[in-house]
């Protein structure tokens, strides 16, 4: 028989880790289930969720015959993540903060917490993603020749797919990391669950948005953090005072503005910091809602280096999408000599958002992500200097 190989994975006590233990079981490994805690918090009932999800997650490990672990994030996370996550909402951007978790936490301080001080050969999630190495590829690090980058493709559910969320991480973490769900649908996992006795997991609901906010309102949540800064909701069409808000950073691009008095929802369409007005629009699906350019920051790679296409022609078609949510859009990207690139959409698309992220793909390769700083025009905008330049040239 041959030598027992160590993986760690990462147990949050749902059915998605659950089902990743079981199979690495199965497949011969020798498995430890860790939980991580990353936020302090109680529900409206005052109780602790994440001690829940421990415990649920030490019942998996349990009848595995599986040694369990928790560790604490909370400290990492504070500063890492959620002091990054207020500070773009003060900048007036919208941050992603599951794409930050994975970098910071999950891939960074959980990956070398398994490595290093668990002593495992290889970590494991329960997402749905896949790499291009098999699993036993993933032990046979240290012979890997240098200049050969792991990729990361999309999992075999592509309603699931997570790579998304997956688009920050680093080669040397997903170079020692399995996904044992990669070939896997969500309904065929649940069907693992139950054929496994997880009834306990299979009855959780399951966790959509972001972690920390639960099912609060985001307003309210975000208030608790950052003080109130009153401003006018401003009609984007005719300048007129149509509200007031209690900070820009309570409100995002695309989402509906709360204006007394009014029938018909208004929708956020832009944000001008520097004087605190917040402009909407009186349709869901404004022009002022539309654009087809954005520029990232410093591009991350996830093979490291750009694609080779990119840097021989400094342009490349691919696929975008700047939320796990959207179809992927066709775009042209071009890249800058500061590391970030500019990528100009086939389509007009609604929302861009500086502050998240727009992630690239090839096929169904995710090549990396890189954080929305800067927006080209909305339709809007160009209609309406159209319409100025029209009126120029007959006068």
């Amino acid at each position: 028989m041959g030598v027992l190989r160590h993986v760690v994975c990462a147990m949050s006590g749902g059915v998605d880790s659950s089902v990743s233990a079981l199979l690495l079981k199965r497949m011969g490994y020798h498995v430890t289930g860790v939980f991580m805690k990353n936020w302090d918090s109680q529900d409206e009932r005052g109780v602790c969720s994440s001690e829940r999800d421990c415990e649920d997650a030490y019942k998996v490990c349990k009848m595995l015959d599986m040694p369990f672990h928790q560790v604490t994030y909370v400290k990492e996370y504070w500063h890492e993540v959620f002091s990054n996550f207020l500070r773009e909402y003060e900048q007036g951007r919208t941050p992603n903060p599951d794409i930050m978790c994975n970098k910071h936490i999950k891939f960074k301080h959980f990956y070398h917490y398994a490595l290093n001080t668990l002593g495992a050969d290889a970590m494991a999630t329960g997402h749905y993603a896949r790499t291009s190495q098999e699993d036993e590829e993933v032990f046979q690090q240290k012979s890997v020749a240098s200049g050969i980058s792991v990729r990361l493709y999309q999992g075999a559910d592509r309603f699931k797919d997570q790579t998304f969320f997956l688009s920050q991480i680093s080669q040397d973490a997903l170079r020692h990391t399995i996904f044992p769900l990669a070939g896997l649908t969500k309904d065929f996992v649940k069907k693992i669950a139950a054929e496994a006795g997880f009834q306990h997991v299979l009855k959780k609901k399951e966790s959509m948005g972001i972690c920390f906010i639960g099912e609060r309102d985001f307003e309210n949540f975000i208030l608790e953090y950052i003080e109130p800064k009153p401003g006018n909701l401003v009609s984007i069409e005719d300048g007129k005072i149509m509200g007031q808000h209690q900070g820009w950073f309570t409100l995002t691009l695309g989402q509906r503005a709360r204006i007394g008095g009014q029938v018909d929802p208004w929708f956020v369409v832009d944000k001008d910091i520097t004087t605190g007005d917040v402009f909407v629009g009186p349709t869901t699906n404004h022009p002022a809602l539309f654009r087809d350019t954005l520029q990232t920051d410093r591009f991350h790679w996830i093979a490291e280096d750009p694609p080779v296409e990119l840097v021989r022609t400094q342009m490349m078609e691919c696929h975008f999408c700047f939320n796990n949510r959207m179809p992927l859009t066709p775009c042209t990207v071009t890249l800058n000599l500061d590391g970030s690139v500019w990528v100009m959409l086939k389509e007009p698309i609604r929302a861009l958002t500086p502050g998240q992220f727009a992630v690239l793909y090839k096929g169904d390769e995710c090549l990396g992500s890189g954080k929305i700083v800067h927006l080209g025009p909305t339709i809007f905008t160009l209609q309406k200097d159209n319409t100025k330049l029209t009126h120029f040239n007959h006068i």
